[in-house]
């Protein structure tokens, strides 16, 4: 068993879930792989600018890991909360929108916006699959991520890009500038190339996931919501996504970045062979679908499909300004106002709900 390849996961409720965070990271010996005497980077996680269940790191998740850090000794000047942003997200916005920022405030904590830091060219000594080849002039990189430990604040849901996404894929939206679209015709070599990075980057990693309402079929944005009632928490990133994608009822090593991850001896896919602690996983199974939003589709047919003698001109020139708008006028414009308005008024009147409102109204 790879050192750390044990993955707590625990049933919660609304009434419970902040303290059960605590309960969580314990299980996990977070205590073994996280020290206050060095600065933590929280990174959080922003599918969306606009708030969906399931979609982007939940605000009781943030508060419930928050309180448990600065049990263990952080502060404002030890715990750092960053993301990124993407061509079609504001980080400033979403933080406000997700109910980050006021849970920040409440604790004095900073939001650092990524785009708004000192980026540098990294020379990494790995051999990286794919990420040297998209990038040939060099990956840049948040100086700010040079010997700090991480946070992952990943989310139980689906990807059209990956099947499944989590704690490695949490990193992408950390370490990528915004042109990270050029990685997703290669995706799961990519998650792969950014597991390695992490590794000289990073003393430590850790993940804390929230599977309280999760994300089934076209993830990461447009998908159906589904009360999970569980958190998960490990220092291996790959085995917390394993683990998250058996509960989907995904074969994790029929995923190839989870299985090529294993295979590299970076992490620990398969089941059998990594401890989980806290509930027994055998019998959850949520049988969850991985679909293509329209979006994600209209993607991959230009970088990988019959449509790829059009993916110079359309993805990687100037003309590309049209893919960022054409997400927006479909997500922002047309979904989210229609089909994402029905999800989220049927969200509201569940159990999730009632809480994301309490917090929405400034309690909890």
């Amino acid at each position: 068993m790879i050192m750390g390849s044990k993955v707590a996961v625990l049933r919660t409720r609304p009434e419970t879930v902040v303290e059960d965070y605590h309960r969580l990271m314990e299980l996990a010996e977070a205590g073994r792989h996280l020290t206050a005497a060095r600065e933590l980077l929280l990174k959080l996680n922003l599918s969306w600018t606009k708030y969906f269940p399931a979609c982007s790191s939940q605000p009781w998740q943030l508060e419930g890991v928050i309180r448990d850090l600065e049990g263990r000794g952080y502060g404002p000047r030890t715990l750092l909360p960053v993301e990124n942003k993407t061509v079609v997200t504001n980080p400033r916005e979403g933080a406000r929108n997700n109910l980050w920022s006021p849970i920040l405030e409440r604790h004095n904590l900073p939001f650092i916006a990524l785009p708004e830091v000192e980026w540098t060219v990294f020379e990494f000594r790995s051999e990286l699959i794919k990420l040297g080849e998209i990038f040939p002039e060099g990956i840049e990189i948040p100086k700010m991520y040079i010997g700090r430990d991480v946070l992952h604040l990943p989310t139980v849901k689906t990807h059209g890009h990956s099947t499944t996404t989590g704690a490695v894929k949490n990193s992408f939206g950390g370490l990528l500038k915004e042109v990270r679209h050029y990685a997703h015709k290669y995706m799961h070599e990519v998650l792969v190339d950014l597991m390695m990075m992490q590794r000289e980057l990073h003393p430590n990693i850790f993940a804390v996931m929230d599977g309280t309402v999760c994300g089934d079929g076209a993830g990461p944005r447009t998908m159906d919501t589904y009360e999970g009632d569980i958190i998960l928490a490990s220092a291996d990133s790959v085995a917390i996504d394993a683990v998250a994608a058996r509960i989907m009822g995904f074969d994790p090593m029929s995923i190839d970045y989870l299985r090529w991850a294993t295979e590299r001896g970076l992490g620990e896919a398969r089941i059998e062979r990594m401890e989980i602690v806290g509930e027994d996983i055998e019998e959850m199974n949520f049988h969850f679908h991985m679909k293509k939003s329209f979006v994600i589709w209209g993607d991959q047919m230009l970088r990988k499909g019959p449509l790829r003698f059009l993916e110079g001109i359309a993805l990687h020139s100037p003309l590309v300004v049209w893919a960022p708008a054409a997400s927006n006028l479909y997500h922002d414009l047309l979904w989210y106002p229609t089909i994402g308005r029905a999800k989220i008024r049927k969200f509201r009147r569940s159990k999730w709900g009632a809480l994301w409102e309490r917090y929405r109204e400034g309690g909890r």
